[in-house]
């Protein structure tokens, strides 16, 4: 049997560029450009999307004009969908065409999935206790000398250039919308946009910044997909994009100039983010961490692999019983929400790689643990749930030393001095916690003489 093509894009001529998209990759277009390919009045909203750094996606995007493939996968088998929402694409260098779409006064919306990686150096100051600073240093890199040429190579700088650019060509307002993994993530931005501006002696355009939770498992990109959608559908395509059932969309803010009717396509506007933000990071989020560290020690190597472990799934329940004591949702509606996280994680066709989602840990575990550690610890606890996951990290950084993870600190040396240095890699306070510092140490000795 054949599974079913939906031919969304089928027919329909390129929708005019109002959106434009930092971040070109799988989740942007698994998430952001199906929620608009879905929206019923797609057609008027066309995306310009620009990656970060590499072009061999650009290229074989722009052979197809664009389109692409979404394979959404749940356990009893694919649907494929064909996505022709992005208009337009281009590689990282293409600085003149960024600044070109800026100065366009139709541009109404501009979207970014940068990972956390493109915050850094701007602290995250939501949730329990004090600030949790992603990592030390401030932004790097201005806009130097007149606009009109220059794009510095970092995300505050491209955003803030493009809004400088627009205000010298007399463009409206425009809402810049986060889509990252990042509380207050609006907020995030328009500190780290002002902060290059200031330094640079740039005057912006008006700008909205939307913070948003965003939620939609989509894997690493696998060499045989191409090739599955080749042979399910009769259709070649080089870029295509696999992902699972579930996603969730909430959003808060203005968009001066417009959107699309997103909220057709499922997606939710409310009046505070916050709550939906951290139910997301500490549950799916801290629960991907915990078993990205501890589940590999046990030999596991995907999140279906991990979940399936009796000790993992009790390791996972104890973390988010801790998390769901600080969540501002009912019981009920919290257990509903962790029961389909469990049928989510255990889906064995998604191919969620362990090491993947281990990366960059100095910059995810300040907003998907600390939170609920420091409240934990607020109310005289040591919460054993959130210390595994950073026993774990600590042998996970003794025994792989990530070449991806720069800021991390130096876990080598004796292993109560490599818990007071991770922690005060995180944290400097969780350093001076000797009851802490105590847990994290029986807790990685625990981990690493059991496995």
């Amino acid at each position: 049997m054949t599974p079913p093509l939906t031919r969304a894009a089928g027919g329909r001529p390129a929708a005019p560029v109002r959106m434009l998209h930092l971040g070109l990759g799988g989740f942007f277009r698994a998430h952001q450009a199906w929620y608009t390919e879905h929206a019923p009045d797609a057609s008027r909203w066309g995306i310009a999307a620009f990656s970060g750094r590499s072009t061999g996606l650009v290229t074989r995007l722009a052979a197809q004009g664009g389109v692409y493939t979404l394979v959404t996968r749940g356990a009893d088998g694919d649907a494929f969908e064909v996505i022709g929402s992005v208009t337009a694409v281009h590689g990282g260098g293409e600085h003149g065409e960024w600044l070109a779409y800026w100065r366009r006064p139709e541009l109404a919306v501009v979207t970014l999935t940068v990972t956390e990686a493109g915050y850094s150096g701007v602290p995250a100051t939501r949730g329990p206790g004090p600030g949790t600073g992603l990592v030390a240093g401030t932004v790097a890199g201005t806009v130097a000398g007149t606009v009109a040429g220059t794009v510095a190579g970092t995300v505050a700088g491209r955003l803030a250039a493009g809004l400088a650019a627009r205000r010298l060509a007399g463009g409206g307002p425009v809402a810049i919308v986060s889509c990252d993994n990042l509380p207050g993530n609006g907020e995030l931005t328009r500190r780290m946009v002002d902060e290059v501006a200031h330094a640079a002696g740039l005057r912006l355009a008006d700008a909205s910044y939307v913070t948003t939770m965003v939620d939609r498992i989509t894997p690493y990109p696998a060499p045989e997909d191409a090739g599955l959608v080749a042979g399910a559908t009769g259709r070649a395509d080089a870029a295509p994009v696999v992902t699972e059932p579930y996603s969730e969309w909430v959003l808060c803010g203005d968009f001066p100039a417009g959107r699309p009717r997103w909220d057709d396509a499922g997606a939710r506007f409310v009046a505070d983010a916050a709550p939906y933000e951290e139910r997301k990071l500490w549950l799916l989020n801290g629960g991907h961490s915990l078993l990205a560290y501890a589940g590999t020690l046990r030999g596991h190597t995907t999140v279906a692999e991990a979940v399936a472990d009796p000790a993992c799934r009790a390791w996972l329940a104890q973390w988010w019983a801790e998390a769901s004591r600080h969540l501002a949702f009912p019981e009920p509606e919290l257990a509903a929400y962790r029961n389909a996280l469990l049928d989510r994680f255990a889906n064995p066709r998604i191919r969620h790689t362990l090491a993947k989602i281990a990366e960059h840990g100095s910059r995810k575990l300040p907003v998907r643990i600390l939170p609920v550690l420091r409240a934990e610890r607020a109310r005289g606890t040591l919460p054993a749930g959130a210390i595994r996951v950073l026993a774990a990290w600590l042998l996970h950084l003794r025994q792989a030393a990530p070449a991806r993870d720069a800021a991390a600190p130096d876990a080598s040396g004796p292993l109560p001095d490599a818990a007071r240095a991770v922690s005060f890699g995180l944290d400097p306070a969780l350093a001076a916690d000797p009851a802490l510092i105590h847990a994290v140490t029986r807790q990685a000795r625990e981990l690493a003489r059991g496995y």
